[in-house]
């Protein structure tokens, strides 16, 4: 099969590689649609991997091809979207249903080989059957749609909530699309990036900010005490600090953005988190289990049933031979792009 396989940091080569064949307890995913995501571009161009060769993809969805030993056959033919993490089920979290902080877990696309592939072996506990009417592309989606939810599902966003987010990249715009559909009176966007601000507005949000002017300001303006919830999205420490002036008094602030650096807080920020007595928390991926809810299922049937549209978040598509191009174009800024969706056979 063909596959995009990375060697080594910044050395990613397109190659012919075996198909690989299910083991007990697994199937042979034919890869119809993979989405690269905003973690793949330091993955390939300066942090690597956690061995080489790997390929990487791990947003992804197919077509179950082969199924191995003790695996229905009858899951032959069957569409799905696929959980990446793969737990070790035998640590403490684990015990209680908390794949996501797994202690020994393995990982589709940075641990094993991912999805940019024309093929990917994957547990068939991993899997998730598709709706009918649910497209790969969209399936491909749901991984970042369930993390968006799981981060906003922290915060227990309520019926006529302003929900402010700092990063107006598809995670952010997962959490803003999300806000809507959950009844938020006031979604608020910001981001340095104009051309990711002229992308929100296009796809309909109205509110949103350039940071690099007043932000607090703005946001007073907007709610009259500050935003009863603000998620950090970008992974920027001026965000961090500026979430903290941006909420009300006794409001919430989720912590999702993976930073690029280091994070630090000011006294004043600080201070503010004391004296308006916040709620501060940290996100992590999502829950695969249901209890108390799988955000997995719940961002197919939320996309199966046209309340979230993620089709509009996709901006570029390219093939396994396009691929490497469409990388530079994320990683350089140049030109604009949202998501960027792999296409591999339907």
């Amino acid at each position: 099969m063909k596959a995009q396989v990375l060697h080594a940091i910044g050395d990613l080569r397109l190659e012919e590689v075996p198909t690989p064949m299910p083991r007990e307890g697994e199937v042979l995913l034919r890869v119809g649609a993979c989405g690269v995501c905003g973690s793949d571009i330091p993955r390939i161009f300066s942090k690597g991997t956690y061995r080489f060769p790997t390929i990487p993809g791990h947003e992804f969805a197919g077509t179950v091809v082969a199924a191995g030993k003790g695996v229905s056959g009858l899951l032959v033919g069957s569409r799905a979207a696929v959980f990446p993490l793969i737990p070790c089920r035998q640590c403490g979290p684990c015990s209680i249903g908390a794949f996501a902080q797994c202690e020994n877990y393995d990982y589709l696309g940075s641990r094993s080989d991912g999805a940019f592939a024309e093929h990917v072996r994957v547990p068939a506990w991993n899997l998730l059957p598709l709706p009918p009417d649910l497209s790969l592309e969209e399936a491909a989606c749901v991984e970042p749609a369930a993390v968006a939810a799981h981060a906003l599902r922290r915060a227990q966003v309520d019926l006529g909530d302003s929900v402010l987010i700092f990063g107006a990249g598809p995670i952010g715009l997962l959490v803003a699309l999300w806000a809507q559909l959950w009844g938020a009176a006031k979604v608020l966007v910001v981001d340095i990036d104009v051309e990711r601000l002229r992308f929100a507005r296009k796809i309909g949000f109205l509110h949103l900010f350039d940071a690099r002017g007043d932000v607090g300001d703005w946001v007073r303006k907007k709610t009259e005490r500050g935003a009863d919830i603000v998620v950090e999205a970008s992974g920027s420490a001026p965000a961090l600090e500026n979430c903290m002036r941006c909420v009300r008094t006794f409001g919430k602030v989720v912590l999702l953005g993976n930073p690029a650096g280091g994070m630090a807080l000011s006294q004043d920020s600080y201070w503010a988190i004391l004296r308006k007595e916040l709620t501060v928390v940290g996100s992590w991926n999502s829950v695969y289990n249901d209890t108390p809810r799988n955000e997995w299922k719940l961002a197919i049937d939320a996309m199966a049933s046209g309340k979230l549209d993620v089709k509009r978040l996709i901006t570029h598509r390219t093939t396994l031979d396009g691929l490497w191009d469409h990388l530079l174009m994320m990683r350089d800024r140049s030109p604009f792009s949202n998501k960027v969706m792999l296409i591999g056979e339907e």
